[in-house]
């Protein structure tokens, strides 16, 4: 017990043993200056006799006897003594004290053989040894005052922070393995980041330049086109992942048991493009898929009605495009059911459109709100319905867009198992706002064709995916998982994600993902991250100094295990995250933190060797613009058809404009009564 009778007791054992060293000191420089002592005067019988005897002891035989017994009973005292701690201790002169203080000490012997009077011999000999004995004692003080146990050098608490992380290679059919190092205290070691189960979703987060498509994505491309995937690519920058996936097919075809088509969709070099119809009449089998289409244009039109979803005039357009889809996907079992036909259907004028779309029984509830304003001479309301889709819709009308939109060489039906495909779709930032609503568009479908059972493993990517809308993607990665369909979608953060999906959707989608692999983020991100991650044991160090003693406490505490501000300084290459793992594979150590491992040498000589994405025809503008042209005199040729065949476009205009005189002859009539 470290009571306060123990540290008195102490104290006064730790004064008598230097008492005793001074003593023995005092003692040998008497017996050894005694000649000195004597011709001064300085003796007398008593003491002669009484250190006559002493002398007569082996421990005073010689001199150095007595010196080394003084300062070893010197040290022993100095062990036990508690000088005042200074974390700033000079171990530099405490150690040239106890060196220099013992040199002295033993030396100072010489001094009584000096060629000179006794009295002058004894006084220095006197005087060094008392100086090297107060050096001894000057330097031993000192090492009580030096704090025996520190504080950690690690300021930034970086090897407290690390924790074990799966080092086995984990690897099946459906598997990505990104080979990483890791650290673990002051140890590097080798680990893999296992996506065992990518069904479960996987969400790549980074600011630009974080490395997500370099040491993430393209490691998912190839990968999964060695394990034999069909896949679909949304490539933001066109072609970056495009150029990548093509070449990787080219050198494993023979992964495939049905060697799959490679298409490609970029509205920017229609030569190096396929054409797909997304409206494709066969894969729309109620109204409800004409009603999701158009509500997924609209939505990629105007961002801004994705929170404003149920509004008046944010549905009414969504219900007229609706119309104006199903009733081209009736006509003719469906012979101008393009997008490129929607839009210059919606651009005709009123009374032949409506005449038209009136003798569709299916979409007469869609357009009688319509129709109903329109008889009513409610033009205001009537533009205010319409004219927002017919506005947005006109941005899509050029002739590259027509030209890709309204062909047919491939399906959406990436994972057919006849028909395999890879297919990639460009973006360009210069032309997000029109780009991304018809790329939204083909999505949408593709993805209503891939989420279905019995069909081929699939891989969909989706780099900076809120460039894109794309409605219930939570729903997909809930269900595509039994359907063996890998969603991966990139993002540069949280909050970019909650602008262009709102706050509710954004928080699903980020909240159903199963893996997640995080570069560096920041802000809300950031803490997010940090707690889903969760909390780990910890040591804490603390240490109070008082004028006399000091106390270090350690601690184990529960502290999070990749802080917020870590994410927000981690390299490129260095990724966050956890992993899902399955039933019959087990994963106990999920959560991550790691750089990921490019050997950066062979991928620069292995995409000095890729081909380039090869044409697919030979185009001229005029092509270009006969299908432009073409598309226009079909939807003309239809109206005036259609019209002329049931007489109903006329009686209309007839209808209308009799309404009209009744109602300027009635305003007539109440002015005259006025005046």
């Amino acid at each position: 017990m470290n009571t306060g009778e123990d540290v008195q007791g102490l104290r006064k054992i730790i004064d008598l043993t230097r008492l005793v060293s001074l003593l023995i000191l005092t003692i040998h420089i008497y017996l050894a200056c005694y000649q000195a002592f004597e011709s001064i005067d300085w003796t007398s019988a008593v003491t002669t006799k009484i250190m006559g005897k002493i002398a007569g002891t082996k421990l005073f035989e010689n001199l150095y006897n007595p010196k080394l017994a003084a300062l070893l009973l010197l040290i022993i005292s100095l062990i036990g003594a508690k000088g005042k701690k200074e974390e700033a201790i000079d171990v530099r002169l405490m150690v040239t004290l106890l060196i220099a203080g013992a040199t002295v000490y033993f030396t100072s012997t010489f001094a009584l053989y000096l060629p000179f009077p006794k009295m002058y011999c004894a006084l220095a000999y006197i005087l060094t040894t008392s100086a090297g004995y107060l050096m001894v004692l000057a330097g031993g003080i000192r090492l009580s005052r030096i704090i025996k146990q520190s504080l950690k050098k690690d300021i930034f608490n970086e090897e407290n922070e690390t924790f074990p992380q799966e080092e086995r290679l984990l690897d099946n059919e459906y598997s990505v393995n990104l080979p990483a190092k890791y650290r673990l205290g002051k140890e590097v070691r080798n680990s893999y980041i296992n996506i065992i189960n990518p069904f479960r979703g996987l969400l790549v987060a980074g600011t630009p330049g974080a490395g997500k498509s370099y040491f993430v994505i393209r490691h998912i491309i190839d990968q999964h086109i060695k394990k034999g995937f069909s896949m679909f690519i949304y490539d933001f920058k066109f072609d970056d992942l495009s150029k990548i996936a093509y070449n990787k097919l080219l050198r494993n075809y023979d992964s495939y048991k049905i060697k799959p088509s490679f298409f490609v969709i970029n509205f920017d070099d229609l030569s190096c493009s396929h054409r797909c119809n997304p409206l494709d009449p066969l894969a729309m089998d109620d109204i409800t898929d004409a009603t999701e289409a158009s509500r997924t244009i609209m939505m990629g039109l105007n961002r801004d009605w994705i929170k404003k979803q149920g509004d008046f005039f944010v549905e009414s357009p969504i219900n007229f495009l609706t119309a104006c889809i199903w009733y081209l996907r009736r006509f003719e079992g469906g012979r101008f059911c393009t997008l490129p036909h929607v839009i210059e259907l919606m651009q005709s004028d009123y009374d032949r459109l409506f005449a038209v779309l009136k003798t569709q029984d299916e979409i007469l509830v869609l357009i009688n709100p319509f129709i109903s304003a329109y008889n009513n001479n409610a033009m205001a309301q009537l533009e205010g319905q319409i004219a927002s889709a017919k506005i947005g819709l006109a941005r899509l009308s050029s002739p590259q867009l027509y030209y890709v939109l309204s062909g047919n060489d491939f399906t959406l039906d990436i994972n057919n198992p006849l028909e395999p495909k890879i297919v990639c779709v460009g973006n360009n930032p210069q032309k997000l706002q029109v780009y991304g609503a018809v790329l939204s568009l083909y999505i949408s479908r593709m993805i209503k064709l891939v989420n279905r059972k019995n069909q081929f493993k699939s891989s969909l990517i989706f780099d900076e995916f809120p460039t894109i809308y794309f409605n219930n993607m939570d729903s997909l990665i809930a269900t595509a998982r039994s359907n063996k369909v890998a969603t991966c979608l990139a993002v540069q953060d949280f909050s970019q994600l909650k602008k262009d999906y709102g706050a509710e959707e954004a928080d699903v989608i980020t909240g159903i993902i199963g893996n997640i692999i995080s570069g560096q983020v920041t802000g809300s991100t950031a803490k997010t991250l940090s707690e889903n991650f969760g909390k780990i044991a910890q040591h804490k160090d603390s240490l109070s100094i008082n004028s006399s003693d000091t106390s270090i406490t350690k601690a184990m505490q529960m502290d999070y295990a990749i802080p917020a501000s870590k994410i927000a300084a981690l390299s490129s290459g260095e990724f966050v995250g956890m992993v899902a793992d399955n039933p019959e594979e087990r994963i106990k150590l999920k959560m991550f933190h790691a750089e990921i491992q490019n050997d950066h040498a062979a991928i620069e000589l292995e995409e000095k060797g890729y081909q380039e994405i090869p044409l697919v025809r030979n185009l001229s503008p005029l092509d270009v613009e006969e299908n432009y042209k073409r598309i226009k005199q079909d939807i003309s040729d239809l109206l005036r058809t259609e019209c002329e065949k049931q007489n109903i476009g006329q009686d209309m205009q007839n209808s209308s404009n009799s309404k009209k005189q009744q109602k300027n002859h009635g305003e007539d009539q109440q002015q005259s009564v006025s005046f």
